[in-house]
């Protein structure tokens, strides 16, 4: 697996590294701060990521958030503050694992495993989340269009959807693209 190691103080980065590579992993990169995390997300392209800080800043949320938005990967987010707050703001940023009291190397495979898995169930969420969200849009668009069509063409319910149905086949489209494309022509009208 590939690993970017994020930490300011290079004795505890080094401390990571080794147990990482014994496990297996390979660190891909480095970081000292968290304010170019895209650009080095983007550069080094990690599978995970390692960020180790004594408190997460805003900075710091706002960078793992961008990297969440732009390029999801599991992180670990690795403090030594507790803060109900700044844990509910890093999981909204992102985070996938977040660990307090520093890294032990012991309970780095399994800490990264969670992450692993965590990342894993969210995309899953999300993606699922995504596709209903689409599926409603799409059978509103429907029901508008086939609405529109019942009553410039004087068609029931079926006729107006076998017709949709029909010009979508013809234009190879699907249902809700050409229902959407009908609304619009209806609207320029």
């Amino acid at each position: 697996m590939r690993v970017m190691l994020v930490d300011d103080e290079p004795e505890r980065r080094a401390a990571t590294e080794a147990p990482l590579r014994l496990l297996g992993h390979e660190v891909v990169g480095f970081s000292t701060s968290t304010s170019d995390l895209a650009a080095a997300v983007k550069r080094h392209q990690p599978d995970v990521i390692l960020v180790d800080v004594d408190v997460p800043g805003r900075d710091t949320l706002e960078s793992l958030g961008q990297v969440t938005r732009d390029r999801p990967r599991p992180i670990v987010l690795f403090a030594s503050h507790s803060e109900p707050e700044t844990i509910r703001k890093a999981l909204q940023a992102g985070v996938s694992s977040y660990v307090v009291d520093g890294m032990n190397p012991a309970r780095l495979k399994p800490i990264i495993d969670v992450a692993i898995a965590r990342f894993e169930e969210f995309q899953a969420l999300r993606n699922e989340l995504e596709e209903t969200r689409s599926k409603l849009a799409d059978r509103r668009d429907i029901e508008k269009a086939k609405g529109l069509l019942m009553k410039r063409r004087n068609l029931d319910e079926n006729g107006a959807y076998e017709l949709l149905r029909r010009m979508a086949m013809d234009r190879n489209l699907k249902l809700g693209d050409a229902a959407r494309t009908l609304i619009a022509a209806a609207e320029l009208l």
